[in-house]
């Protein structure tokens, strides 16, 4: 991608702050762009810092809550919770120019359907990505390389997916370009609907891979979403080699808990409509049985009620 590209990363957090912490160090012109005025003051403040093993780095950067106070950028990112990005993607407009191109890595489905809707004529990327980012404290994250894929959603062309994993390879990271990504998607998307098993039972990986009954479970989610996906006409998936990896990221992961738990755990708002819920509207529509994961966003969505997060306005119901 070559340096000095103006890039804007939008949702400040963990995975924003990672990859624009990379962007930057690799000499790209990063802003950040975050609704949350405390972490924007932290950031212009203390700067932003990326834990790795051992090591700690700091940099100065620049962050905003108003997109309007910064100019265009050519690469747009957008790293906000599923259930925020309509918010987000509300006040792109600003950051977006005629040369811009809008990127989105998040987790689940719809997200690329979202900016795309919002901001038709931009190019849009989607894809997934296998860094681990957590935030130790506002400005201060811990960060894990892994791989990521990108490919251009329909009707956008294939340099656009280029230019964001130029941006990678840039900062030293592993990135492939897919003309169709969509399987990568399923793929990452059927892993993080095991997340709401964790949520609902409170147990870290190591207890998940410990219990048989808790096992099992996972792998009925993860067949009834492999099923959904075979019926979209995504071959390829191997529901053995599934749960090996999944055996694998728990053994690996030990103590450490699910993103969902996590936001059970700071009681947050979760992202099950992007995740196990989209699987069963794709079910619904497809007219295939899936149980499992219906009870799962039936139990997770009692979980918000109680906790303050009714059904967002528009959404639909799940019969």
């Amino acid at each position: 991608m070559g340096t000095g590209v103006r890039i804007a990363i939008v949702g400040s957090g963990a995975l924003g702050g990672a990859f624009g912490a990379g962007f930057a160090a690799a000499g790209h012109d990063v802003v950040f762009v975050d609704v949350a005025t405390s972490l924007v003051d932290a950031l212009n403040e203390r700067g932003l810092t990326i834990v790795g093993g051992e090591e700690r780095t700091t940099i100065e950067v620049h962050a905003t809550a108003d997109p309007a106070s910064v100019a265009p950028a050519e690469l747009v990112a957008v790293f906000v919770k599923a259930h925020a990005t309509g918010d987000a993607s509300a006040m792109l407009t600003p950051l977006l120019g005629p040369d811009s191109v809008l990127a989105t890595l998040q987790n689940g489905l719809g997200a690329g359907d979202v900016l795309a809707r919002d901001h038709a004529g931009t190019p849009i990327v989607c894809g997934v990505t296998y860094h681990a980012a957590t935030m130790i404290e506002p400005g201060v994250v811990r960060h894990t390389v892994g791989p990521t894929y990108v490919g251009p959603r329909a009707g956008s062309e294939i340099g656009a997916a280029q230019r964001v994993a130029g941006a990678c390879a840039d900062a030293g990271w592993p990135a492939e370009v897919m003309s169709d990504v969509a399987p990568a998607i399923w793929k990452k998307l059927l892993l993080n609907c095991t997340n709401a098993v964790a949520a609902l039972t409170g147990m870290n990986a190591g207890a998940e891979i410990a219990e048989p009954h808790v096992r099992r479970l996972l792998r009925e989610v993860v067949a009834e979403g492999i099923d959904v996906a075979t019926a979209l006409g995504h071959g390829g998936l191997d529901l053995d080699a599934y749960m090996r990896e999944i055996d694998e990221l728990l053994t690996r992961a030990g103590e450490g808990r699910a993103s969902m738990l996590q936001d059970f755990d700071a009681g947050r708002r979760t992202e099950i409509d992007a995740l196990n819920a989209a699987v069963v509207r794709e079910a619904e529509r497809l007219a295939v049985e899936v149980p499992i994961n219906r009870a799962l966003v039936a139990l997770v969505k009692g979980w918000e009620r109680m906790h303050g997060f009714g059904a967002p306005d528009g959404a639909p119901e799940l019969g």
